[in-house]
């Protein structure tokens, strides 16, 4: 083996010990938040849980906060990486679709999919969000993106002729939003026992009724 190919394989190993180290520290902080709440953990128990060294939490992922984003990422992508929202299997289903009842039903699909892993997590940082300042920057920042990704499925739905008249699209966005919210999600599926399924339909049902236009 030449001095090159070994540096090579060298740097390849660093690598993907360092992407299955990221990964272990990641799954452990997710178990962590879930089961006891993003106020009660801390770095050093991520650390301990994933058998590194605090050091290394903060160099291959980031502070407590950003460790959490990076959970949220990957629920909402459905992947072991943050996967950007135009690449995801159900934003490039409801572009090819052309009928609004079909993307509507897409759309609940794919959200009955995310909340169950989104939902804690999104719980556990509006709790931490009501006073750490860094967790309410990125709770602020989620909710955000969350409203403008509500937006462009209601834009989809409009380019369709899929929204009734007198219905703005901030309206139905913020409909959306509102009703697709992990607080609700946690009300009906954990507190009230609905299924997956159950809620999938609500959803489907409720988006219907309200963002399409009549018969005639």
């Amino acid at each position: 083996m030449t001095d090159r190919v070994k540096r090579d394989y060298d740097a390849s190993n660093r690598q993907a010990d360092s992407a299955a180290t990221r990964a272990r520290i990641i799954d452990t902080a997710r178990g962590l938040f879930t089961r006891q709440g993003y106020r009660a953990t801390t770095i050093h128990q991520i650390a301990a849980g994933a058998d590194v060294h605090v050091d290394t939490v903060y160099r291959l992922v980031g502070r407590k906060a950003v460790v959490l984003r990076e959970l949220i990422e990957q629920a909402i992508s459905g992947t072991d990486r943050a996967v950007p929202a135009e690449e995801r299997d159900y934003v490039v289903a409801l572009k090819a679709e052309a009928d609004p009842g079909r993307k509507i039903a897409i759309y609940a699909s794919a959200m009955s999919r995310i909340q169950p892993r989104m939902a804690p997590l999104l719980a556990a940082l509006d709790d931490a969000s009501r006073t750490e300042a860094e967790a309410a920057e990125v709770w602020q920042s989620v909710a955000d993106r969350r409203a403008a990704n509500m937006r462009r499925f209601v834009e989809e739905l409009r380019q369709a002729g899929g929204l009734r008249p007198g219905l703005t699209v901030a309206e139905a966005a913020d409909t959306v939003w509102a009703t697709n919210s992990p607080e609700l999600y946690l009300m009906l599926v954990r507190h009230r026992g609905w299924t997956p399924e159950q809620y999938e339909a609500w959803l489907a049902d409720l988006w219907a009724a309200y963002l399409l236009p009549g018969p005639g």
